[in-house]
């Protein structure tokens, strides 16, 4: 979990509200699953285990990995959050906040799988996927 301060999210249809604890930058993933699911590159920010859904939000989760699962309005559809499978990471799309603009894009990952149709405009850091899996191969269990 970040230290940031909470903050409120929600979908398109304001049905699924929830509160999270962002970290200050944002991350791209231009992986299929992520391109697919989101209709383009997908922009979130790491909020650890800290996502929290209102009462009643209509969520639904789709296992698109053995890694990890999606996180969605069961309403309007909306793409809010990619969450591994243990429950100890997850990424909030920027565009469920308020201020999206508040997170800079530091890096792009699965760069590999990024169609050749367009580019960002700032310097970021780049990771292959083989890099993003060999990173989180080699990142410790936390204590139990």
């Amino acid at each position: 979990m970040t230290d940031a301060a909470p903050q409120r999210g929600a979908c398109l249809c304001g049905a699924s509200t929830f509160t999270a604890r962002p970290a200050p930058e944002a991350d791209v993933c231009h992986c299929s699953y992520c391109r697919k699911w989101s209709g383009g590159m997908f922009i979130g920010t790491p909020c650890g285990d800290s996502l929290s859904f209102d009462d009643g939000a209509p969520i639904r989760t789709y296992q698109s990995s053995d890694w990890g699962h999606r996180i969605f309005c069961g309403e309007c559809g909306s793409a809010l959050a990619w969450q591994s499978s243990d429950g100890k990471m997850t990424v909030v799309s920027i565009q469920a906040f308020e201020h999206p603009e508040d997170f800079p894009l530091t890096m792009e990952i699965f760069i590999d799988s990024k169609p050749t149709n367009y580019a960002l405009a700032n310097e970021t850091k780049t990771l292959t996927g083989a890099q993003v899996f060999e990173l989180f191969a080699a990142q410790p269990e936390a204590d139990a």
